[in-house]
């Protein structure tokens, strides 16, 4: 694995990696805010064709969007990151999609939870995004549209960020990506 805006610490083990997320980090393209960011932290591998990669996210965030989880990327204008971002005190799962310009949604919570595992499906044409704070049952929280990349390798790994905050302390554990189950 590599990083792409690698952190000032981190520990990187084949089961866990710790982050201490350096503040002023994100990644965004224009949309409301009007300003491009391309310099979160993101420790990736390349992975051709279709996939399913996994994560369990443990992040003690406390600034106004902190936040960590998942990230695919082609290049600089076409990536989707999710996870947890930290808004108003509290966790909120999240998704971004961006082509060109970003877009942010969002499933509100009313709480906090200690983790979250977090499920990305790259197939075909799409990305399925599911969460679980139980690692059993998991909800969808988007299908969107990621551009099909036959014979080329596309990024998948481990996205952490502190837009407005001095940073926070993240484990991400049993990062693991492998093959999709087979359709019945």
């Amino acid at each position: 694995m590599r990083w792409l805006n690698a952190p000032k610490k981190a520990t990187v083990t084949a089961s866990k990696v710790q982050v201490q997320v350096d503040g002023g980090t994100d990644f965004w393209r224009v949309t409301h805010y009007g300003f491009i960011r391309d310099n979160g932290h993101f420790l990736y591998q390349e992975q051709e064709g279709d996939f399913v990669a996994k994560v369990k996210v443990v992040g003690h965030y406390k600034d106004l969007y902190d936040q960590a989880g998942l990230m695919i990327r082609l290049d600089e204008k076409n990536w989707i990151k999710t996870g947890i971002e930290y808004v108003k005190g509290v966790q909120n799962v999240s998704a971004v999609v961006t082509r060109e310009v970003s877009d942010w949604s969002v499933v509100p919570r009313q709480d906090s939870p200690a983790a979250v595992w977090l499920t990305l499906l790259r197939k075909g044409d799409y990305v399925e995004i599911q969460y679980s704070f139980d690692n059993q049952e998991f909800r969808m929280l988007r299908l969107a549209y990621f551009p099909p990349t036959p014979g080329k390798k596309v990024q998948i790994g481990l996205i952490c960020a502190a837009p407005d905050g001095k940073g926070f302390p993240v484990e991400f554990e049993d990062f693991s990506v492998s093959k999709p189950p087979v359709a019945k």
